[in-house]
């Protein structure tokens, strides 16, 4: 019998499982029950679609097949002779080493990304107002008595959460009824793009009755009254109505959270706007005059920075370019490394004129796709399961160490890929794998029997903001969204620039069951609710400012009557989306968008 290997499951996901697997096979694959986090079971992206996706198998140039070595010769041929050369990499395999290829753009000049396309104008809200992006570890969430889901689908994105909310009365707010907001005790079906308001005018009822947490508030963050002035700037009335909400239902919310130990789990959706970091700044402001920080089974669970308290080795200093935008036809050479920016990244059509204007485009991945069928030079890759590495998590403390199951001829890991490229140009320095791997395990904390982050607090927070944990909390004092015609909304408001886009739907791109991003199964639908006019099954034109596509229709009363929802890993959805950046953080605005829909 095949022994037992423990590892991790490198998929881009919160839960980060550790996975038992019997040594030389890749499946079956099993939860290791014995974890702090997690139940035992696998999702079925890492038990099922993730090996019934076809991989590449064979290097090509030029759209021939070669061997392994003549493509990455031809690679290293490539970097030689450019000028300008960038490394854009995806986030489908979240292990560190996946970073090691920093280490060899620095050394030939080459460029960078920074940005994200998923979560860092959020986290640039939170650093603004904390100072520091502490994860909230779960053990706290299941001490909470209230826990409010906010723009998140646990059940999609992180279904090893489930557990820790057993027994807690829930608030979900989501403009889709969600399996989980259909279990909630209050579900706000809120106007997308208007979370900011609505955790502005929460903040505002609760220090209008005098509920605020006044000695915490003294303590931890003084401004508090300079905030309340802030929040009465705002109209009630308007901006209820433009929510979606009212009196009613905003006071049952208020009842659950009130003198409560409450836990916001906050999502991606509802910072993927030019103002995203604002949303996480004001839903953080309402935290903090709830004194929900630094207290047992209370805070803010968003996506927490993995390497937040490490000397991460890869670490470089290099030129960058914004990922949401970036101009590949400024490059001569350009590495796709386990990425699909023709397809994930915004405003396809310019992405793909940006591809094909590139002379030596690399792709280095695991699954063809549609930025592979556009490279000159296609590299496989190994998968997490046939190399070493080590998982930090953004959804727990947790770290897990990544041990090979199993040896395949196929492709090449990314250390031995900078290795090749180190040797080409004669570059020393790179050190072994092993050191670096040990480089990161060695900065962990042993708890419990579990290697955890050096950065984990068990009650964030408690001693303060900041970096030192000796700051004040920073709430926010200012919105101007240009997007949206919202002078009602506030007393103080300047003219918007532009006038309201005379569209019909707002644009909503979740995550998928089935798919990380643009891995595994893909989809062809948009979900509109029953009383669009449109019918169950029929081909529809999808057009925004910035590009069109054809979608399939699916009637669905739990989506908002003025909403299109069209998942993340639906083909052709992001011809849709503009390529414009977030205010702070340079995210990726996928939501900055209304639609029209035609029938075909």
């Amino acid at each position: 019998m095949n022994r037992e290997i423990v590892t991790a499951c490198g998929l881009d996901c919160y839960d980060a499982c550790r996975i038992v697997a019997q040594e030389g096979k890749a499946a079956p694959l099993k939860g290791d029950e014995t974890h702090p986090y997690g139940n035992g079971a696998l999702c079925a992206l890492v038990n099922r679609y993730m090996h019934e996706t076809k991989r590449i198998t064979k290097a090509r140039v030029d759209g021939k097949e070669v061997s392994l070595d003549e493509a990455l010769q031809a690679a290293a041929e490539a970097f030689k002779r450019a000028k300008r050369s960038l490394l854009w990499r995806g986030s489908g395999n979240m292990g560190v080493m996946q970073e090691v290829t920093n280490l060899f753009m620095e050394r030939i000049g080459g460029s960078l990304t920074h940005g994200s396309l998923c979560d860092a104008a959020g986290h640039a809200g939170i650093v603004l107002g904390r100072g520091v992006n502490r994860t909230l570890p779960p053990e706290q969430i299941a001490k909470a008595e209230t826990v409010v889901v906010w723009g998140r689908n646990i059940p999609v994105t992180n279904a090893h959460m489930m557990p820790f909310l057993e027994g807690k009365r829930l608030v979900v707010i989501d403009p889709v009824r969600t399996s989980l907001a259909k279990r909630a005790d209050v579900h706000i079906q809120i106007e997308p793009r208007m979370d900011y308001y609505l955790a502005i005018i929460l903040a505002r009822f609760v220090m209008m009755e005098d509920s605020q947490d006044t000695e915490w508030l003294e303590e931890f963050a003084p401004e508090y009254e300079d905030f309340y002035d802030y929040t009465r700037e705002h109209r009630i009335k308007a901006i209820m109505e433009a929510i979606g909400t009212d009196l009613g239902e905003m006071g049952q919310v208020l009842e659950l959270i009130r003198d409560k130990k409450t836990v916001f789990l906050v999502g991606a959706g509802v910072q993927k706007y030019s103002v995203g970091s604002y949303t996480l700044r004001a839903i953080d402001s309402l935290a903090a005059v709830l004194g929900l920080f630094g207290k047992e089974g209370c805070g803010v669970h968003y996506l927490g920075d993995s390497k937040l308290g490490f000397d991460n080795p890869f670490a470089v200093d290099t030129t960058g370019v914004p990922k949401a935008t970036t101009q590949f036809s400024f490059f001569d050479t350009v590495l796709i490394q386990g990425g699909n920016p023709a397809e994930s990244m915004p405003d396809s059509g310019r992405v793909r004129e940006e591809l094909e204007a590139v002379e030596n485009l690399i792709y280095f991945g695991l699954y063809e796709n549609e930025t592979s069928k556009r490279a000159r030079i296609v590299i496989p890759a190994k998968h997490f399961l046939e190399k070493e590495d080590v998982r930090l998590s953004y959804g727990h403390q947790y770290v897990e160490r990544m041990r090979k199951v199993m040896e395949s001829d196929i492709g090449i890991s990314e250390y031995d890929f900078t290795r090749y490229m180190f040797d080409a140009f004669g570059f020393e320095g790179l050190q072994s794998e092993e050191a670096y791997i040990r480089h990161w395990l060695e900065q962990c904390e042993e708890k419990e029997g579990c290697a955890c982050s050096p950065a984990h607090c068990d009650v964030p927070y408690e001693e303060g903001f900041g970096e030192e944990e000796d700051e004040a909390f920073e709430f926010v004092d200012d919105y101007d969204d240009d997007f949206m015609n919202v002078k009602r909304f506030t007393k103080y408001r300047k003219t918007s620039k532009h006038k309201q886009p005379d569209e019909t739907f707002w644009l909503l791109s979740p995550k998928s069951p089935k798919s990380l991003n643009t891995q595994f199964v893909r989809d062809n639908r948009v979900r509109l609710h029953p009383s669009s006019g449109f019918q169950e099954g029929e081909e529809v034109r999808v057009t925004s400012d910035h590009g069109s596509h054809t979608f399939v229709v699916t009637l669905d009363d739990d989506v908002r009557p003025n909403c299109a929802v069209i998942t993340n890993n639906t083909v052709g959805v992001n011809f849709l989306t503009p390529a414009i950046l977030s205010e702070e953080g340079d995210n990726a605005c996928y939501q900055e968008v209304k639609v029209r829909i035609e029938k075909r």
